[in-house]
């Protein structure tokens, strides 16, 4: 094991952490971090993010659930219809996309290179939604059951294309259209998290073989992460705390978009 796959071990604590600390923000790390620092081609790790993600908030969701912090009719409401949509877009969908999508002279869009584009924009999104959002004043609204279906299968899109998780639109969601606090809210979304992930690598698995040697321990340092974010959500204020990691992903997103393209 080289020095930067030690560093991906090292940094998939920070998977964990941040899932515990401020609920999301986790698969926008494992991307990168599978890509850059482990060496996985870009349709692989957008598979494996998602059952990383999915344990690690599994784990975190059970624990809020011990204290009360989770919302199972909303986890269903939210969580069914974001499972299909994950499942069908990893099963059927990545699959569908030609190796080679178009050519503009040399340049040519590659399936991989779509998806790290894709992931990037969305961790642009990420990253301005966080820093924006740092201190929100929330006015929830009536429960709404359409519109969370709808937020559901959106999110549930997004799992599936580029291995998100989609916390950054879960929470503001269950916050607004659930009338959830956010304490709730947190403990709610990784639920949902877990349910919409674990299916969309279940619907990935269904392609390609999975490497269990290496996914397995990957995921166990993120797994510890996470009680260390729950630990640390005690004591930090989780809203200061996301506007900094805002500022963080919006580097790693403009990085991901250079990488690509010009390096």
């Amino acid at each position: 094991m080289d020095f930067i796959q030690l560093s991906g071990y090292l940094l998939a604590l920070l998977i964990g952490v941040s899932l515990g600390l401020i609920g999301s923000g986790g698969s926008i790390l494992t991307v990168p971090i599978l890509v850059y620092a482990m060496g996985l081609d870009a349709v692989t790790a957008t598979g494996y993010s998602l059952f990383v993600v999915g344990i690690t908030a599994l784990a975190g969701g059970t624990r809020n659930a011990l204290t009360g912090n989770v919302n199972f009719s909303i986890v269903f409401l939210f969580g069914i219809p974001s499972l299909i949509t994950a499942y069908l877009v990893r099963a059927l969908v990545i699959p569908a996309i030609p190796d080679t999508i178009g050519t503009i002279g040399n340049f040519a869009l590659t399936k991989p290179l779509m998806l790290m584009l894709l992931f990037a924009v969305i961790m642009l999104l990420a990253a301005m939604k966080m820093i924006r959002s740092a201190s929100p004043a929330f006015e929830p609204s009536a429960l709404s059951k359409g519109k969370i279906i709808i937020s559901g299968t959106a999110t549930g899109l997004l799992a599936g294309a580029v291995g998100a998780g989609g916390g950054f639109l879960i929470i503001p969601a269950l916050v607004f259209l659930a009338g959830l606090p956010m304490k709730k809210a947190i403990g709610t979304s990784l639920f949902i998290i877990a349910i919409q992930s674990l299916a969309g690598f279940a619907g990935d698995a269904f392609n390609r073989a999975i490497d269990w040697f290496f996914l397995i321990p990957f995921t166990l340092v993120a797994l510890s992460g996470i009680f260390i974010g729950i630990t640390l959500s005690r004591k930090i204020d989780g809203e200061k705390l996301k506007s900094g990691f805002g500022y963080f992903v919006l580097l790693m997103g403009v990085y991901i978009i250079v990488k690509e393209l010009v390096i």
